[in-house]
């Protein structure tokens, strides 16, 4: 298991799934992050929050720990 919070600049990977609880977790899968969806890492903050995401066709800025709620393979 790798969380999205650990990809680095330039990778990719599939969403396997989406933790966390209520209203942060309902933010994530209205955001697009959903299983099955692809992203790409295209930024990272100098100090590494936030991070900037491509993600079905559209780029997305998310915070690390909402980064760290996403499971990838």
């Amino acid at each position: 298991m790798k969380l999205l919070s650990q990809l680095k600049v330039g990778e990719k990977g599939v969403i396997t799934a989406v933790n966390g609880e209520g209203a942060i977790r309902r933010r994530l899968f209205d955001m697009g992050i959903t299983p099955g969806a692809e992203v790409y890492l295209r930024k990272k903050a100098p100090l590494g929050d936030p991070i900037e995401i491509a993600l079905r066709g559209y780029e997305l800025t998310l915070r690390k720990s909402e980064a760290s709620q996403v499971e990838i393979e």
